[in-house]
Parts: structure tokens; C-alpha cells; sequence
């Protein structure tokens, strides 16, 4: 057997497989021989189907399923071994001048394409200033969030008259071209909130309405796309999304939300009896949570920017073509304009990913069983802190955390979440960096941005 590859450019290459019948030989009899004492066809015992039957019948899917396992570990092997740092996974060539005769084998030749990383050199500190954007916590912001816990943990009064941001409860029946009502129609009740009619005429109706008020009105207006509305009317998706009358709306009753107080009462709710006990305290609290709440969309914002800077900078390049087919071919639900429209967005996501990868290796960045175990601990903790569940005892917490980690699927992401999390912490100890304090509305803006 032979492996061979040739460089048609830094970034692209052929590996060639030349098999021989020798090397497959052996393992292809050993095959039949296993198929032969499990095979049982009409007027043969099990066991004593002849050799020449079954290699007529399934010698040439046998003989496939041999030649790929050949193929897959002389592929990886070769590559593995000449240490060629290749991007996605090899892409057989389709030559339709030949063709392969399964019924009759000998020596057999394959050709793939290969897609290979670019090489780059990173130094650090380097000349690139970054700047570390953070929100300013002021007193707008902490009166807003306090607002916002005082309004999580109200309560819904009925009142007599709908306001900017109240709840209606309605019911709506179907009318036909005339404005009647359809005997035989759908008749439901629902709620509307109004914070989210966008409507300002709509809007400007329902504000003043009162309980047993009637309206004819377009639906479409006072709801949140298709599926809202099917909800709201009682009808499935694909009807809503053909409807083109208006209801009948009676108001049934009228809701309003009655924030908490704010006093010990809700600090006990929010952070257990007796931990906050004054309004100092909970202010402060809501200070040190709020700093919290942004670490994360700060190093989202960070990661943004270094990751825009260095790719610029390195003007590092990709084996394009070869990428957009290796897409194509391993999700098939792609097509060749969705690849075209996504893919500068995966290029630079990719060249990211190998600047993080470089940055490990040459940091010599390594993880530990008990790091990734903390790590775990730490996502699952979080799970039940944002469905307001009670955490279990640690030695629970563990097993758990064990668990997940031994999910293949799940281990990776925790992998590459725990990777990412060390080189933003190398970035950050290791760039030069300005903190800039900017406006809540500002950062918000930032962080949506960096998301896309």
C-alpha cells in the first residue's frame, strides 16, 4: 500500500491511496469466511452456504466495507504521522472515467482532496492596543434593575380601566365579510399584553377600555407573528397565517401589575432570610449582581474586538473553495447559496478558532480532570440558579457533573467552553488593554453586535 500526498498550493493538496490486492486480501477471505458461518439460505444448513455463493451474492459490499476501514486508517494514519494540520476531512475526487469492479478486484487507486491550515506566527504582547468596553453602573441602571425585581416578584390586581402596559383578558369571535359574527366560528378567550401591541392606533383603542367593552378588530394587529395569533384564536398556524377578517373583542377583565414592595420582605425572597437586611445593603447587592451579570457579554464584547483586530492583522487566508465544498458535502440540508450568503461569518469563526488553537499549544494551555469537573459543577449550578431550583449537595452536584462530562457530545462543548475560557484569560493578562466605561444603552448595542 501507498500513501502519498502533493501540494498543488500552501493551502491545498491530493492525497493518493494505492491499494494492492495483497493488502486486502487476507482480511477480505477472513471476512467471507465469518459471513459463511452466520449465512442461512432456502436448501443450505446454517454454516454451509458455498464459498462461491456468498461471494457472488455479498462479495462485493464485503470487499467495499474492507477497502474503506484500509482506506479510513491509512488516510488518518498518514496524516496523523506527517503531522499536516488539515481543515475538515478529506474529500474524495470523483474521476467518472473510472470505475471500479467490485465482482473482480485487483489493484485499486483513490484521490482525495485535502484542505490544509494556514501557518502563522502570533507574538504578544505585540504593538495592538484593545479596549475593554464595560457598562456604567449609575443610578439609572440600578434603579431600573431594582424596578425590574420589584416587578418580578408583583402581582396582578384587577383593575377597572386598561393602562399602557396592563393585561387584558378578552374573547374573540369569528366574523365574516360583513362584520357578522360566525355562527359555527371559533369562539376563544385569551389576553392580550399591551406592552407588546406595536400598533399605535391599535395601542391608542385598547388604553381606557373597560370590562365588557366590544371592539372589532384585526388581529394580526394585536399579536406577535402566526403562532401568537393561533393561540389567541384558537385556530391552527396554517389558518392564522391565511386570515384576512377581524374579530369581535369583548374585554372580560383587566389586569394590572402590582410591583413588590420594596422592603425586607422581597430582599428574603431574593436572596434568603436575613442576608440583606436594609436598603443599603440590597442596593449594594444589586450593584455587585449587576457586575456579575456582565462578565460575560464584557469578554464577549473583548473577544470581539481582539479576534477583529488579530484576523485583520494576520491576513490569514483559507482554502476557500475546498471549505465551501467540504460544507456542502457534510450537511446536506445546505445549499450552494445559503454556503455563499454564511460563509465569511464560518471563515472568520475558523480563523478565530485557529488562532485559539495556537495560542494553546504554544502556551502549552492543558486541563485537568478536577478543573473540568469544576467547571461542570459550575454550568449546572447556574441551570438551577436561573429556574430558581435548589442546588443539590455537593456530592450529587459531582456525580452529575461526571455525568455530562462522559456524553461525548456534551464533553466537547465543555471542552472547548473550559479552552476558550483559558486563552480569553491568557488575552486578557497578556494584551494591552484600556478600560472604557461607556453607557448601558451603548454596551447593550456592543454586545448585540457581537454576537452576529
Amino acid at each position: 500500500m501507498d500513501v502519498s500526498v502533493k501540494n498543488l498550493d500552501p493551502l491545498n493538496a491530493v492525497l493518493t491511496v494505492k491499494i494492492k490486492n495483497e493488502d486486502y486480501q487476507e482480511t477480505y477471505e477472513s471476512s467471507l469466511k465469518n459471513y459463511k458461518k452466520q449465512m442461512q439460505l432456502p436448501g443450505f444448513r446454517k454454516g454451509h452456504v458455498p464459498t462461491s455463493i456468498i461471494k457472488k451474492k455479498y462479495g462485493p459490499s464485503i470487499l467495499a466495507e474492507e477497502i474503506d476501514k484500509i482506506l479510513n486508517k491509512s488516510i488518518y494514519d498518514h496524516i496523523s504521522n506527517e503531522k499536516i494540520n488539515i481543515l475538515g476531512n478529506p474529500l474524495p475526487i470523483e474521476d467518472k472515467k473510472v470505475e471500479i469492479d467490485w465482482k473482480n478486484p485487483g489493484d485499486f487507486e483513490f484521490a482525495y482532496e485535502l484542505g490544509i491550515a494556514p501557518e502563522f506566527k502570533l507574538e504578544f504582547p505585540g504593538r495592538s492596543k484593545f479596549t475593554m468596553y464595560q457598562p456604567k453602573i449609575d443610578d439609572s441602571l440600578i434603579e431600573k434593575q431594582i424596578s425590574d425585581l420589584s416587578k418580578r416578584y408583583g402581582k396582578l390586581i384587577s383593575v377597572d380601566k386598561a393602562g399602557e402596559g396592563d393585561m387584558i383578558f378578552a374573547n374573540f369571535k369569528e366574523l365574516d365579510e360583513n362584520g357578522d359574527v360566525v355562527v359555527e366560528g371559533f369562539d376563544q378567550s385569551s389576553t392580550i399584553s399591551l406592552e407588546f401591541v406595536k400598533d399605535k392606533k391599535v395601542k391608542k383603542k385598547l388604553i381606557s377600555s373597560k370590562v365588557n367593552d366590544q371592539f372589532k378588530i384585526d388581529p394580526k394587529l394585536i399579536s406577535r407573528g402566526d403562532a401568537d395569533m393561533s393561540a389567541m384564536l384558537g385556530i391552527d398556524k396554517v389558518r392564522a397565517a391565511q386570515y384576512n377578517r377581524e374579530v369581535l373583542m369583548k374585554v372580560t377583565e383587566i389586569k394590572t401589575l402590582q410591583p413588590a414592595n420594596i422592603d425586607v420582605g422581597l430582599f428574603d425572597k431574593l436572596y434568603g432570610p436575613g442576608e440583606v437586611k436594609n436598603s443599603d445593603e440590597f442596593r449594594s447587592r444589586v450593584v455587585e449582581d449587576l457586575n456579575k451579570m456582565f462578565v460575560a457579554d464584557i469578554d464577549r464584547v473583548f473577544k470581539k474586538e481582539v479576534s477583529t483586530t488579530l484576523i485583520k492583522k494576520l491576513k490569514l487566508k483559507l482554502p476557500d473553495n475546498f471549505l465551501k465544498k467540504w460544507i456542502l458535502s457534510s450537511n446536506k440540508e445546505a445549499t450552494e447559496d445559503q454556503v455563499e450568503k454564511e460563509y465569511e461569518m464560518y471563515a472568520n469563526n475558523l480563523k478565530w478558532q485557529l488562532i485559539e488553537n495556537y495560542i494553546i499549544k504554544d502556551e502549552k494551555i492543558k486541563l485537568t480532570n478536577e478543573e473540568l469537573i469544576s467547571y461542570t459543577k459550575e454550568l449546572i449550578t447556574n441551570q438551577y440558579v436561573q429556574y430558581n431550583m435548589m442546588i443539590p449537595e455537593e456530592e450529587e452536584l459531582k456525580k452529575a457533573a461526571e455525568n455530562v462530562l462522559k456524553n461525548k457530545d456534551e464533553g466537547r462543548k465543555i471542552y472547548d467552553m473550559l479552552y476558550a475560557s483559558k486563552v480569553m484569560e491568557f488575552l486578557k493578562n497578556n494584551l494591552k488593554i484600556t478600560n472604557k466605561f461607556i453607557s448601558h444603552e451603548d454596551f447593550i448595542k456592543k454586545s448585540t453586535e457581537a454576537i452576529q
